[in-house]
């Protein structure tokens, strides 16, 4: 419950003992503020993601990177190493699952962001649904196997008990960019054997 005085907001919150306490919010009118660092913050992050997609992109695999992170700290990154590793599921959000999960002694991921380059699969959608992360943001679609509702909506869908929130398209240019540079490079491999 939000209560007002004068430009001043506060917010009701509950102790963890269950009684009522008062506590600044904000200035009216600083929530346009607030949402403009967030949006910074994201972007901030995806293009970190962005550069652990060159990682992958310089070990011959699919430029896809992803940071998971939780009041502003990282608690793991990854970017694909299926073709290295010799792991179908060695995905950038499988391998940040489980850097993050090692990381704090915990399989259950709460509070945290996903940010990745691209749309997670199915798979990685599952395993972000089971890790109970509270929010993905990725760059570019991926038509032919998303799963943020590109092909299918593993994420947005109701069956789970498990909800998050879903954005795409944050510097969806740069990652789209990357990927369509990478494959047209590996056309070109192909066709000059």
């Amino acid at each position: 419950m939000l209560a007002k005085e004068g430009n001043i907001r506060y917010r009701e919150t509950k102790s963890a003992k269950g009684s009522t306490a008062y506590r600044m919010k904000m200035e009216i009118g600083d929530e346009a503020e607030n949402v403009s660092l967030k949006q910074q913050d994201d972007e901030q992050w995806m293009r970190h993601a962005l550069e652990l997609a060159s990682r992958a992109e310089a070990d011959g695999e699919v430029p896809v990177g992803a940071v998971l992170v939780r009041d502003g700290e990282v608690l793991g990154e990854g970017w694909n190493r299926p073709i290295g590793d010799h792991d179908p599921s060695a995905h950038a959000e499988i391998i940040t699952l489980r850097a993050a999960a090692k990381a704090i002694g915990n399989y259950r991921l709460l509070n945290t962001t996903l940010y990745v380059t691209l749309e997670p699969c199915v798979m990685c959608a599952g395993a972000i649904m089971h890790a109970r992360v509270a929010r993905v943001v990725y760059a570019a679609t991926d038509p032919k196997a998303g799963a943020a509702g590109s092909v299918f909506d593993v994420l947005g869908s109701e069956c789970f008990n498990h909800r998050l929130q879903c954005q795409g398209g944050l510097l969806a240019t740069e990652a789209g960019a990357q990927l369509r540079a990478f494959f047209r490079a590996r056309r070109k491999q192909a066709t000059s054997r």
